[in-house]
């Protein structure tokens, strides 16, 4: 069997490179929005919250729901982010794959693991997931919150030294939180809602905010805060959309309340 690497290739003239917000385990959403954007060959980078352990819906279980994204002729790539079964997402297999290590949920559906760079179609993409559950206190423990949301000492110091081997220079970064200072800005626009004191992120946010500093990169892009934005620094928050890596030009819209 082709893995996803040998797929690319297969479809190396055709391919397109896109990229979508949280999905959330939201089969409605993938099956009606997403979907219809995919042709063969193509490539579609999830900013977390893929949704391990929550596709249980109205369609299928999560299970036979990944039976059917193997069946399609395009690529899942997914970072993890606070919303996911960790528990699960860890039993997958390891392997690597295009430069970095990942979980193979099926064929053609890839988990890229925090800290890693991936040559995809020519591209150089920097993945790191994780983030805070600003919900935990509803939640519980091993079995819709896990304490691995948030990345460890050992992640963030495999993610500066995959970053070293590649001059700290990448095209893309993909991220499920966004840099502190971006955070903060994101603060002051009062009718978002979004919080600037969650300290529980700060680790990884302030991280972020070195990487921003030390690594130069053509766009950045990240979801968890559920809005479509085009921020400073070549930034962009993602949610309702779907998106050319490349070029950020959005290819579908859809309202976020559907499904």
């Amino acid at each position: 069997m082709l893995d996803a690497c040998d797929i690319i290739i297969c479809y190396e003239v055709d391919i397109m490179l896109y990229n979508v917000g949280d999905t959330h385990g939201n089969q409605y959403k993938w099956v009606e929005q997403i979907e219809p954007t995919l042709k063969p060959g193509d490539i579609l980078i999830v900013n977390g919250d893929f949704g391990v352990g929550f596709w249980n819906g109205r369609y299928w279980s999560e299970e036979t729901f990944y039976d059917f994204l193997s069946e399609q002729e395009y690529t899942v790539l997914f970072i993890d982010g606070n919303h996911e079964n960790f528990d699960k997402l860890y039993s997958y297999p390891t392997e690597i794959w295009c430069g970095g290590t990942v979980h193979r949920i099926r064929p053609n559906v890839i988990h890229l693991m925090r800290g890693e760079v991936y040559c995809i179609d020519g591209c150089s993409i920097f993945v790191m997931g994780g983030g805070y559950s600003i919900d935990k206190y509803r939640r519980t423990e091993g079995v819709s919150w896990w304490p691995q949301e948030m990345p460890s000492e050992e992640e963030y110091n495999n993610a500066l030294a995959n970053l070293s081997k590649v001059n700290f220079k990448v095209d893309y970064i993909i991220t499920h939180t966004a840099p502190s200072e971006t955070v903060y800005y994101l603060s002051t626009l009062r009718n978002l809602g979004i919080k600037n004191d969650v300290v529980q992120e700060q680790p990884l946010t302030s991280f972020l905010d070195e990487i921003q500093r030390k690594v130069t990169y053509k766009h950045w892009y990240f979801g968890h805060f559920h809005l479509d934005m085009e921020l400073w620094r070549n930034q962009t928050a993602m949610l309702s959309c779907v998106r050319e890596l490349e070029n950020g030009k959005i290819v579908r819209q859809w309202n976020p309340y559907e499904g």
